[in-house]
């Protein structure tokens, strides 16, 4: 009787299982289906009884803009010049370039998208959440090729440019950083190295390691657009009332009020790479850090792109240079820090100004031994832009201590650092190349609070130092000074007759 149970119930579970295994094929024959009907049409996957999407607002946004291509056009589906002219009018090319990634994705054969081919690559490419896969698909935006494999110098100066025009909100080329092409120059020489093709998965990998979030800017602003163009109706972006207002951003709080010093402070566009580059430390503040979840993710769609919070500590051709000088503004910062260090050459007719940036997460302070944690990064900005190194114990500042080197350091290798200034702030040495020390600025990371403790411990020592300045001298003391030898020789033996 138990083995006839156990079969009973042994029939039921194979019946069942011979229905939920139908069910499951039962899909995949649908899909296969679909498949060859997309295959079959010629605007990529244009099927209007099959598709159908989870997401309104592409949704929405989809048929707002069939609708004005049958309207202006006369065709069944998206053309590029609607998807140009109604979703990015300030942005002409790189509406070229998304339309052409979402018409070579879908494989359509027709000029134009059709609405389910639109839906389609749209959900998916705002469905990818991988930063690295995100990287790589907007240096496949910017390849040379239909198949999108390659890239060219120019692809990847473009990207860079469009990049950093949506990061800051710029539209139209006004506001450009005078620096930025030095910027982007620098990037691409130093990815490229004078070849004139690579890999978009080559491009891309470098760019991970070396900028990864150097398209965070463009993305955001797209994903802002096809997400929230559909509220504005059927005249989408095209007017100037329905634009996405991006609040734009600046990393200086402190400016000097001299304007002559105006040149020498960090150019805009290296406060973009910079931002693209280094750990979370220096670009967020303590309360940005201490968010996660759903609050990061808002403040990581919503919030600007580059820090506002940056302020400048020391600049040598403003505070003076020197050991001494540079000591007295950076220490006692409690924050992170960039010091920016700029050499100058003379070589034939041409003048080079290269540039490093040395980062420390912790407060600079004197010692004997290298210190820093993992956080801290030596970065190449001018000529070439590249990682120099990153890791702990690698920052070195001593200009007291005897017996020891002198000067400011930074590397991982003691014997050999990558950035030597010496004792006296007038000399640097990169990568084994000595140069005149030009300038050196250096700007804090941390919050208001950090330069308001740096202050206030500035003002406590000037204080301390005042009383110490003034000394009591007894009667004795007082006929022996030299200040009494002196005075007497500028004819006032005696200007204190309660003292003789």
């Amino acid at each position: 009787m138990g083995n006839q149970v156990g079969k009973k119930v042994s029939d039921k579970a194979s019946s069942d299982e011979h229905k939920s295994t139908t069910s499951s094929v039962t899909p995949s024959v649908n899909s296969q289906q679909v498949t060859a009907d997309m295959s079959r049409s010629s605007s990529g996957a244009d099927i209007q009884n099959h598709s159908h999407t989870q997401f309104l607002p592409i949704d929405r946004l989809a048929k707002i803009l069939t609708e004005i291509s049958q309207k202006e056009e006369a065709v069944n589906g998206i053309t590029r010049t609607v998807f140009q002219k109604y979703l990015f009018p300030h942005h002409q090319f790189l509406a070229d370039r998304l339309f052409t990634h979402l018409h070579t994705s879908s494989k359509a054969t027709t000029m134009h998208l059709g609405q389910s081919a639109f839906k389609q690559q749209a959900e998916k490419f705002l469905a990818i959440m991988n930063d690295q896969t995100v990287l790589e698909n907007y240096v496949k935006m910017f390849s040379k090729n239909k198949e999108e494999s390659e890239i060219t110098p120019d692809g990847l100066k473009e990207l860079l440019i469009i990049s950093y025009r949506l990061a800051m909100c710029i539209e139209d080329g006004h506001g450009f950083c005078p620096q930025l092409f030095n910027t982007v120059a620098a990037v691409v020489t130093s990815c490229f190295h004078g070849k004139d093709t690579l890999s978009v998965s080559f491009v891309s990998n470098w760019l991970w390691q070396n900028c990864s979030r150097i398209v965070f800017g463009m993305h955001r602003y797209l994903v802002h657009t096809l997400t929230t163009a559909y509220r504005s109706g059927k005249t989408l972006m095209s007017s100037e009332e329905s634009g996405p207002h991006l609040v734009p951003s600046t990393p200086i709080l402190d400016q000097p009020d001299n304007v002559d010093f105006s040149e020498t402070l960090l150019p805009i566009s290296h406060v973009w790479i910079l931002t693209a580059t280094l750990p979370s430390c220096y670009i967020k503040t303590e309360e940005d850090l201490h968010k996660d979840g759903m609050q990061a993710l808002i403040t990581k769609m919503s919030g600007a792109v580059c820090p506002r919070h940056w302020t400048l500590l020391y600049n040598s051709n403003q505070h003076g240079a020197g050991a001494n000088r540079f000591l007295h503004h950076v220490l006692g910062y409690k924050g992170p820090t960039l010091v920016f260090i700029r050499g100058v050459s003379d070589t034939d007719d041409k003048r080079t100004y290269p540039t490093y940036c040395v980062c420390s997460a912790l407060e600079w302070r004197e010692s004997h031994l290298y210190w820093g944690n993992e956080d801290s990064v030596v970065v190449e900005l001018l000529p070439n832009f590249r990682v120099v190194e990153k890791g702990s114990k690698m920052l070195y500042l001593n200009t007291g201590i005897r017996g020891y080197p002198q000067g400011l350091r930074a590397g991982l290798d003691p014997r050999n650092p990558k950035v030597i200034i010496d004792q006296n702030f007038n000399e640097v040495n990169f990568a084994g190349v000595p140069y005149q020390l030009a300038s050196l600025e250096v700007w804090g990371c941390g919050d208001t609070k950090s330069r308001e403790r740096q202050l206030e411990i500035k003002k406590w020592q000037v204080k301390e130092a005042e009383k110490q300045r003034v000394v009591k001298l007894s009667t004795a003391e007082w006929l022996d000074h030299p200040d009494r030898y002196l005075l007497e020789l500028a004819g006032r033996p005696s200007y204190n007759n309660s003292s003789s």
